[in-house]
């Protein structure tokens, strides 16, 4: 009994398919191919607007979408206004996608037919919403693209007016232009440069979306074809920051450190205040060993946030790479003052310290900076941070290095005495240590 109602259902459900596609077809034969591809409405002067949106309502509500079709429409195409509270064209829209998306019985026909409908209602519904143009347009959009098959070009341009009308549209959209204009370019044409403009734009909105980044690699087999493309559109507009920062975020991200420096230094120009880019320059010089220029980078950085610790500690570490100890160990303990909780700067002084040690020698004042670095190691463990575990292995490593119990009792030196390190070597230090128990 239960199958032969449902094939009833199914009968009935087929017969109101059919018949509304009859009138559908019927529509836009009468209306002629420039027509726009609506169901006409009935005198408006004997339409009870109230009562077709109610009924279209009643038959959305409860997913009679057929029944709903015609009620929509004489609401939509007579005055829509009243009722935006309701949004109609919302409801309608997802009339006609159920229509071309769920019943796999429609012909192509019948199909074209859903599309060009849904085509209309979004002009319709930028009549009335233009609040939510950005909706309705990257819709429009995505009908062209993969309902109507539209040319490229068309649907290029409805996917760029979307975007113009607001950038904040799903990024979905903003992908699948990017797409499009990577499977279109050509040498008669920029589209690589714009769909590299794009998923640029994107990995900078969504740098965690590794998406992105494989979408800007597949522009170009070869990475130092996205440099080269980006360079070229800066110097064919070389007052565009924006062109600039592209050309060196691309050669950053190919690791050619040399090319980046050109952008970078023009951006610096035009924008002194613009901190990222003082900290991608100075990483830059950083990588080309151009040591006199990444000091002077990170100073600047310096000025510009004082309270920022990571420009403190990457002074410190190329004054470290010079020998010179001593400076180094200065904006280690800036760093240090900047965030007390950070250990690793306490940790890499006392990795200056075990240096001077063995780079002096191995007699018993030595043996004392060797000391104070473990000593030095030991605050770093008692933090409980990041580099507890490494300062340990370093305290063990050193065990052998320290002054022994027999180095202190042949010079009579009683556990707790405090003993300032001296030396040729290490006159820059000026610390103590407390002799261990």
């Amino acid at each position: 009994m239960k199958d032969n109602n449902l094939g009833d259902i199914k009968l009935k459900t087929m017969t109101k398919l059919i018949t509304m596609f009859m009138l559908l077809t019927l529509t836009i034969s009468a209306a002629g191919l420039d027509s726009k591809p609506a169901p006409e409405v009935n005198d408006s002067s004997k339409l009870n607007l109230q009562a077709e949106f109610s009924l279209f309502y009643e038959f959305y509500k409860n997913k009679d979408y057929l029944s709903a079709y015609n009620h929509g429409w004489n609401v939509i195409n007579t005055d829509p206004s009243a009722f935006m509270r309701f949004k109609p064209f919302r409801k309608m829209e997802d009339v006609l996608w159920f229509m071309h998306d769920s019943v796999a019985t429609f012909s192509d026909e019948e199909k074209q037919i859903i599309a060009d409908t849904t085509l209309y209602l979004y002009d319709k519904a930028l009549e009335y919403n233009e609040e939510k143009a950005a909706y309705f347009l990257s819709k429009k959009a995505y009908v062209l693209e993969t309902w109507i098959n539209a040319d490229p070009e068309v649907v290029i341009e409805a996917y760029r007016t979307a975007l113009a009308s607001d950038n904040g549209i799903s990024s979905g959209y903003k992908d699948r232009l990017g797409l499009i204009l990577s499977k279109n370019s050509s040498e008669d044409n920029d589209y690589k440069m714009q769909a590299l403009e794009l998923y640029s734009a994107l990995s900078e909105a969504e740098p965690d979306n590794a998406l992105w980044i494989q979408r800007i690699e597949a522009l170009a087999e070869d990475p130092n074809e996205l440099v080269e493309i980006t360079g070229k559109a800066w110097r064919l507009d070389p007052e565009n920051p924006e062109k600039a920062w592209k050309y060196a975020s691309m050669a950053l991200r190919n690791q050619d450190y040399s090319t980046a420096l050109e952008p970078l230094k023009f951006l610096i120009e035009k924008s002194p205040e613009v901190i990222n880019y003082h900290k991608q320059i100075a990483r830059a010089y950083e990588k080309l060993d151009e040591t006199d220029a990444a000091i002077q980078s990170y100073k600047t950085l310096i000025e510009l946030e004082p309270d920022n610790r990571d420009n403190f500690f990457n002074l410190a570490i190329i004054y470290q790479k010079l020998g010179q100890l001593s400076v180094a160990r200065s904006y280690l303990q800036k760093a240090s003052k900047v965030s007390p909780d950070w250990d690793y700067p306490i940790f890499i002084e006392a990795q200056l310290y075990e240096a001077a040690a063995r780079n002096c020698g191995f007699e018993y004042e030595d043996k004392l900076v060797y000391l104070l670095a473990v000593q030095t190691y030991q605050r770093v463990v008692s933090m409980g941070g990041q580099y507890a575990s490494a300062a340990k292995e370093r305290i063990n490593a050193l065990a052998n290095s320290i002054p022994q119990k027999e180095d202190y009792f042949f010079r009579k030196v009683a556990p707790g005495t405090v003993i300032k390190i001296e030396g040729k070597c290490y006159d820059w230090i000026n610390k103590s240590v407390v002799i261990p128990d």
